[in-house]
């Protein structure tokens, strides 16, 4: 995470809490409340010249916004200021972590920070497409090397051309960190050399296609394609609020427990697909079943198969998008 972005997190997560409290956000900011808790000072002095710079008034406001409507919510705190209000942190949890959770009120309110953002996780392709996202192991595996080898070569073998570094390895296999460092300085530009462009088309068709059908024949089965929608939407074992914005529209939600969920809906169908893109992409589409009134109602999300540092460096990711606005997702209820 930049130096920025975790500054920006930090705004969004620690001034929801604040706004939990209520009162004046200089005054808060100013003196920290001692029912904030695991905020180290330096994060607090962070906080202060942020909004004393003025450019991110918007963002202060809006995250102070959403931790009012927490405590004002019937579902919520109900007009109750916390008496304890713990704040996560920036560190990433050593094992799997179902709920996206920033910040916990009084031992039991649990919420997610939501801002600007579809995405709903970033995970290892292996992870979602074999393994369902059932654990957190991540094992630095090529996947484009894994599902279309003969693919990855001749794109290889396209981009070593381009380059006419006779260096480079013949096989790609072969690269290492130096030689990865040459194709990613050869390779900044944001748009492809047309040489490389058909080979880079054939590839990610390929791997789009492979990840695609691993992915539908582990979901064989109504159960493992409902945990696998609990997990994708970041439904656990107990329910929690997401409170943000996108744009200038308030997200103010309370997300239904797995149990809750059953409660409320019942997924009837869940596909996955391939979609032309400028890299490789899976759609996913479900239909749930309301059972109060027998409607349907359709989620939609996808994911990116990607490098994070450029083509051909390091491991892909699996980024997944949730497409459908989080009003309208089953089991993500307005917050009154």
């Amino acid at each position: 995470m930049s130096p920025r972005a975790a500054e920006r997190t930090a705004i969004t997560e620690i001034v929801t809490g604040l706004g939990a409290l209520g009162g004046d956000l200089a005054a808060l900011l100013e003196r920290p409340p001692q029912e904030f808790v695991n905020v180290p000072d330096a994060v607090w002095s962070t906080l202060r010249a942020a909004h004393d710079g003025g450019g991110l008034g918007l963002l202060f406001e809006r995250a102070f916004d959403g931790g009012a409507a927490s405590r004002d919510a019937s579902a919520g705190l109900r007009g109750r200021p916390p008496a304890l209000i713990e704040w996560k942190g920036l560190h990433r949890p050593p094992g799997p972590d179902v709920m996206p959770v920033d910040l916990r009120l009084d031992h039991v309110y649990q919420i997610s920070c939501k801002y600007d953002s579809q995405i709903m996780q970033n995970a290892g392709p292996a992870r979602l497409f074999d393994r369902l996202l059932a654990d957190d192991v991540r094992d630095g595996a090529d996947w484009f090397g894994i599902v279309a080898p003969l693919q990855y070569q001749r794109f290889y073998d396209a981009v070593r051309d381009h380059i006419g570094d006779s260096g480079l390895p013949v096989d790609i296999t072969g690269l290492d960190r130096t030689t990865r460092r040459v194709i990613r300085e050869a390779l900044r530009a944001r748009v492809l050399p047309a040489a490389i462009r058909p080979a880079w088309t054939d590839l990610c068709a390929e791997v789009a296609s492979q990840s695609a059908a691993r992915w539908a024949r582990q979901l064989s089965n109504r159960r493992a394609q409902t945990r696998l929608l609990w997990r994708l939407l970041r439904i656990g074992a107990a329910p929690y609020f997401v409170l943000g914005a996108r744009g200038l529209v308030p997200i103010r939600l309370r997300v239904a427990s797995a149990w809750d969920w059953l409660q409320h809906f019942e997924l009837e169908q869940f596909n996955v697909s391939t979609r032309e893109a400028g890299q490789p992409e899976v759609s996913w589409q479900a239909d749930v079943l309301r059972r109060l009134d027998g409607d349907r109602v359709d989620v939609r999300g996808h994911v990116e198969v990607r490098w994070s540092h450029g083509r051909l460096q390091g491991a892909p990711e699996a980024k997944i998008y949730l497409d459908t606005p989080h009003v309208n997702v089953p089991g993500f209820f307005p917050l009154d």
